[in-house]
């Protein structure tokens, strides 16, 4: 499959278990069923020459062509986008209540080398309970997680372009974890409102006895031979958290082997739904570091609402105040847990990387 980059492509396939078209011009976004063409005439020009099927302009157009029209399967058109590197494949599944894709297709299409290549799939679909829009989520792994932080920031910018929205806008998601409300600012940046973090340790969830009442602070879990200090918050999806062990004066994020050590967190007998964990180094009182590995997905770049939950546990614990910059691999989000409502707010970008279509 041939990489995407900043500079404009033309067509590329992929080998088989699918083949995959990318094209690069300045905008072009996709409905379930309707193709809305480039909204400049050059663009939309070299995208007629590349994607009409009596299109003969070139000798690679014509061949791909016909390798189109010979694949009895339907076409999926997507938009890559990414928070702080978080990937997800975009869906306009705006015509329909339901996926257009199966978890194990969505699995087939995360593949970073038999597939598109992403964190997880994103389907934009019709509002519920009053909501604007309904947001769905498949991981690279097949499952479902009730939110993404970066997953909502991208679903906006997503929504943006595809109502072409200029300027500051705001509208309402339904999730898994309840309503969440995107706001678009001016300088492109997505603000979000993550609502109320969820304290009481049997709604996280997780099993480990409470410390503050049901609130799981600062308790010893034993993993991988060593007692860890974790506090459990859910953001509407399980985190747990921890800033060292209990015989440690503080981590060093870049030292841990996360692959290693991740997977014995999420699958921890004590988290009955799995968990996120975040492993969080303290730079000062508002500026954190951290790295995660996320519950169906891994090691990622970045996890909106584990840098949520990190603040949070940072409060609790007395590390930090309530504004904080969180450092991650892909880069910083700003998060600030409001004490006059109890709600999160995460801004941090969301930027598309380029758009196709896959034969599934």
């Amino acid at each position: 499959m041939a990489a995407a980059s900043s500079a404009p492509c033309r067509l590329a396939a992929s080998p088989s278990p699918s083949r995959l078209f990318l094209l690069k011009p300045p905008s072009l976004f996709f409905r379930a069923s309707t193709l809305l063409l480039p909204s400049t005439s050059s663009s939309r020009a070299r995208f007629l020459a590349l994607a009409s099927p009596t299109s003969v302009q070139s000798p690679m157009a014509s061949f791909l062509d016909r390798k189109a029209q010979a694949q009895p399967h339907p076409l999926l058109h997507f938009v890559k986008y990414h928070g702080l590197g978080n990937d997800f494949i975009m869906v306009d599944n705006r015509d329909s209540p339901l996926p257009l894709i199966t978890p194990d297709q969505a699995v087939k299409l995360c593949h970073r080398n038999f597939g598109i290549g992403a964190d997880g799939v994103i389907f934009v679909m019709p509002g519920t309970n009053g909501a604007d829009y309904t947001m769905r989520i498949f991981n690279s792994d097949g499952s479902e997680p009730e939110m993404c932080g970066n997953g909502v920031r991208c679903f906006a910018r997503f929504v943006a372009d595809l109502e072409n929205h200029q300027g500051k806008h705001s509208f309402t998601i339904h999730t898994g974890a309840g309503l969440i409300v995107p706001e678009i600012q001016e300088d492109g940046q997505v603000k979000v409102d993550m609502g109320q973090p969820i304290l009481a340790g049997p709604e996280v969830p997780t099993k480990i006895p409470g410390t503050q009442n049901d609130a799981v602070v600062k308790a010893g879990l034993e993993v991988d031979g060593l007692t860890w200090n974790v506090t459990c918050v859910s953001m509407g999806n399980p985190h747990c958290i921890t800033f060292g062990t209990a015989d440690s004066q503080g981590l060093e994020v870049d030292k841990i082997k996360l692959a290693e050590i991740g997977p014995k967190f999420e699958h921890h007998e004590l988290f009955p739904a799995r968990t996120n964990t975040e492993f969080v180094q303290i730079l000062s009182r508002s500026h954190l570091k951290m790295r995660v590995w996320e519950r169906g997905a891994g090691a990622t770049l970045a996890c909106g609402t584990g840098a949520c939950a990190t603040v949070v546990a940072a409060v609790l614990e007395g590390h930090a105040e309530r504004r904080c910059i969180v450092d991650l691999p892909g880069g910083p989000l700003e998060i600030e847990w409001r004490e006059e409502d109890n709600h999160i707010y995460m801004t941090g970008p969301a930027e598309s990387v380029f758009y196709g279509s896959i034969l599934l």
